[in-house]
C-alpha cells in the first residue's frame, strides 16, 4: 500500500532542490503529484511537469465537478493566485508511493481526504537569514524579478508556519525557553537543511523506514 510523502517548508528553504533529488533517486521510486495553479508560469518551468497552469474559469469547472481536494488562495501583489490539489486520476495508492510539495494547510486537508496514515508530513527548515539570501538569488535569475512578491511570501511564512500550526501537523515535539529564547524541539519528520545533499540523505532514510 502506497503513501504520499508531503514535503513542506518556508519559501527558499531548499525544499524544491530536495524534492528534485528525491524524485531522481531510483531506489525510492517516488512518483510526482502535479498540482494546479493560476499563477503565471516562471522561467524554466514546464506546464504539466512543475504545475498544471490553469485559468480561473478552469478552477470553477473543477470545483463544479467535485475534483478539488484542497485549494489555497494567496492575495499577491499581482492579484489572487490559487494552488490546488486535484483528484484527477493521477494518484493510485494501491500501487505507488508519491511525493508532493505543499503547505501545512494543504497537508491537513489532503490528510483528511485520504485514508488514515496514507499522508506522511516531511518538514524542511532553515534559518531566516539564509532563506532570505537564497530567495534574493533565485529572484535575480527571473526574467522579470518580483521582489515585492518575494517579500510578501517571506513575511506570510511567519504566520503560515507558526509554532501553533507546526504543532497541529505533529512536526513539533516540544517548545522550551532557554536563556530567555524559544527553542523548538522538532519531531523525526523535520529536517534542518544546512546542506542539501546531507538533508536529502536523511530524508531518504526516513522514507525508507516505511514498509513498501
Amino acid at each position: 500500500m502506497g503513501k504520499i510523502f508531503y514535503l513542506m517548508g518556508k519559501s527558499a528553504s531548499g525544499k524544491d532542490t530536495i524534492y528534485q533529488r528525491l524524485m531522481q533517486d531510483k531506489d525510492l521510486n517516488l512518483n510526482p503529484i502535479v498540482l494546479y495553479t493560476t499563477r503565471p508560469i516562471r522561467d524554466g518551468e514546464t506546464d504539466g511537469v512543475d504545475y498544471h497552469f490553469i485559468s480561473e474559469d478552469q478552477v470553477k469547472e473543477l470545483d463544479k465537478m467535485g475534483h478539488i481536494v484542497e485549494m489555497r488562495t494567496y492575495d499577491t501583489m499581482y492579484g489572487p493566485w490559487r494552488y490546488l490539489t486535484v483528484d484527477d486520476g493521477q494518484i493510485d495508492l494501491e500501487k505507488k508511493n508519491y511525493i508532493v510539495i505543499g503547505t501545512l494547510e494543504s497537508f491537513l486537508k489532503v490528510k483528511d481526504y485520504f485514508e488514515e496514515g496514507k499522508v506522511v508530513p516531511i518538514y524542511v527548515y532553515l534559518d531566516d537569514g539564509k532563506r532570505l539570501e537564497w530567495a534574493m538569488e533565485r529572484e535575480k535569475k527571473q526574467r522579470i524579478p518580483r521582489y515585492s512578491e518575494m517579500c510578501r511570501r517571506f513575511l506570510a511564512d511567519e504566520k503560515d508556519f507558526s509554532t501553533e500550526n507546526l504543532k497541529r501537523c505533529a512536526l513539533i515535539q516540544d517548545v522550551c525557553i532557554v536563556n530567555g529564547e524559544e527553542q523548538i524541539v522538532y519531531t523525526q519528520n523535520a529536517f534542518f537543511n544546512s546542506n542539501s545533499e546531507v538533508c536529502t540523505a536523511h530524508i531518504k532514510k526516513f522514507i525508507e523506514s516505511f514498509p513498501s
